[in-house]
């Protein structure tokens, strides 16, 4: 009816516009050309607004002929609409459709007291409660644990004559959620007996149940996870990423990296970076090798998310263990870029890393890096080079030609990595070639400090060098170099392995006159020494030790008693 009261306004406005074609010059209206222009588009349209554009060119075209005048009234009158009584919004629901509605907004709020009088007000006006006024009353009770109210509700339903669905008891199963498990089996009995098999929501507010902190129930989870693929059911995005960091926190990495990587490959979701990063903090803290490479790759390089300086320090430690020194390069990159300042401790494990890899070059080029960066290398950042080392005199005399590499490469040899030589050759009894690199310290511009002397001593020590020994304390002095504790107690203990002891009391005063306690390992090689010898000096050893504050061990008191007779091992 529309279109065909279009089409014949346009007939009408199209016979009148030839009479006003003629008369525009005089007239002022719009010729019939740009008026069809303006006019073609609301062919098709609703005739409501065809009528409007007719009426009002009438309208102007008297306008025009009209004398204009200040009194004149106004040329367009607002439309009128007819209401239409018969449309729906205006139509008065049903009783029971308001309280529905009234219902749902009382269960988004979750205030229980609202729906509690809202039932009162049904009963008032006798109106009958269905299914959907149930559920959002039970949604109510459920979101404050009302267990009891909870299923009065339910067997208000029945005598109703209304039998619960699913989501009934997925409000009963969220309001014990707070009780015994045995609450919750009752409620999946009274389920199974309805004939209503669980579904994805079902299994989620169990595993919600097992998975908080007080109960951290992981094997129930898992149980549930595995039930659900069996019944073809799909694992909820939350769910999965709760199960996983429950996994992650009871310290099963492994078990996390699957569960995520199973969930990735089955789903069209994405887990968080948050949850990657629980796998990958929880892989650090067990040493997982595999766990972290493959976290590390996930949040770092997909996710482009920086760990904190603690994660990368845990990061750190599994890669220096494993000897994963690319990962380990990684992390100091990332450090930077977190703003964190370089410390010694996060070379240490890249220094272990590139050892246990097998790249000593780049280890010796890390400690010249740390120098330089105004880092200082201690005994303890070189331990990993010496463990190397150690192994065999063969890798001792190969790090001497990468230390020429590196100084033929323009860069700095650190004393501590000469050091490091020199504890592995008197570890492996060779104090010739310990010698050796000491005398080597100048070729590589370096100067030796405290440490290189007490490996020295040690090594004394071993092979009862008493004259080496004098001549190291006399180029210590000479070098302006300070004896320390160690010092001390080692050069009392190289006196104490000739036939005449009488230097070690010697050094033990000077010791105790530069404020070092002398330690415990000291009075006992002078007892142990002087009660072998017969020296009664031994007693005073012993009240000095006494005094320290050190108590006297069973071994010693054997080997006083004893006269001297080191005790035997039982059979």
């Amino acid at each position: 009816m529309l279109a065909s009261t279009s089409r014949n306004s346009l007939k009408r406005v199209s016979r009148k516009a030839a009479l006003w074609s003629s008369q525009s010059e005089c007239t002022g209206v719009l010729p019939v050309p740009f008026f069809r222009e303006s006019i073609r588009p609301l062919v098709g349209k609703r005739g409501f607004k065809l009528h409007v554009g007719c009426q009002s060119t009438q309208q102007q075209v008297a306008t025009k002929s009209a004398p204009r005048s200040s009194s004149s009234t106004i040329r367009n009158k607002p439309w009128s609409f007819v209401p239409d009584q018969t449309f729906q919004g205006t139509a008065r629901r049903s009783a029971i459709a308001r309280y529905q509605f009234r219902s749902t907004g009382i269960a988004n709020s979750k205030k229980s007291i609202d729906a509690l009088r809202m039932c009162r007000e049904m009963k008032d006006e006798g109106v009958k409660p269905d299914i959907i006024i149930y559920n959002n009353l039970l949604a109510c009770l459920a979101e404050d644990c009302q267990m009891l109210e909870a299923w009065a509700v339910v067997e208000d339903m029945t005598s109703m004559g209304i039998a619960p669905d699913r989501n009934t008891f997925h409000h009963l199963i969220h309001a014990s959620r707070r009780l015994q498990s045995t609450a919750m089996w009752d409620i999946l009995e009274k389920m199974d007996a309805e004939n209503i098999p669980p579904n994805e929501q079902t299994f989620q507010l169990m595993i919600q149940r097992q998975t908080t902190p007080e109960k951290r129930n992981l094997e129930f989870a898992l149980q549930c996870v595995y039930e659900m693929g069996t019944r073809g059911l799909v694992l909820e995005l939350t769910i999965a990423q709760d199960v996983i960091r429950l996994a992650a926190e009871l310290g099963c990495p492994r078990l996390a990296l699957d569960l995520a990587e199973n969930f990735e490959a089955t789903s069209v979701r994405r887990l968080s970076p948050e949850t990657w990063l629980r796998c990958l903090a929880s892989s650090a803290e067990a040493l997982y090798t595999e766990g972290v490479q493959r976290c590390w790759e996930k949040v770092v390089g997909e996710f482009n998310v920086t760990p904190d300086e603690g994660l990368c320090l845990d990061v750190l430690h599994t890669a220096g263990r494993r000897g994963l020194s690319d990962l380990a390069t990684d992390v100091i990159r990332v450090l930077r870029i977190l703003g964190a300042d370089w410390q010694e401790h996060h070379f240490a494990p890249l220094v272990e890393a590139l050892c246990n890899a097998g790249k000593l070059k780049d280890a010796f080029g890390t400690l010249d890096l740390m120098r330089s960066s105004n880092i200082f290398p201690t005994t303890i950042t070189a331990q990993p080079i010496y463990d190397f080392l150690k192994q065999d005199i063969d890798k001792v005399d190969g790090a001497w030609e990468l230390l020429d590499k590196l100084r033929s490469e323009g860069k700095t040899i650190d004393r501590t990595a000469i050091n490091a030589i020199i504890r592995a050759a008197i570890s492996l009894s060779d104090l010739q070639r310990a010698v050796g690199a000491y005398k080597a310290f100048p070729d590589y511009k370096c100067v030796p400090d405290i440490v290189t002397f007490n490996s020295l001593l040690s090594g004394c020590i071993v092979a009862s060098h008493r004259e080496l020994g004098d001549r190291l304390l006399l180029e210590l002095k000479e070098l302006g170099i300070k004896p320390d504790a160690t010092t001390y107690e080692r050069i009392v203990i190289l006196c104490l392995t000739q036939p005449t002891y009488e230097d070690a009391f010697f050094y033990l005063e000077e010791m105790k006159a530069q404020k070092f306690v002398p330690p415990r390992s000291v009075y006992d090689a002078i007892i142990r020494t002087c009660v072998a010898a017969g020296d009664s000096r031994y007693t005073l050893a012993l009240d000095e030790l006494k005094q320290c504050g050190y108590t006297v061990s069973n071994s010693l008191q054997e080997f006083i008693d004893s006269g001297g007779r080191e005790s035997r091992p039982r059979s």
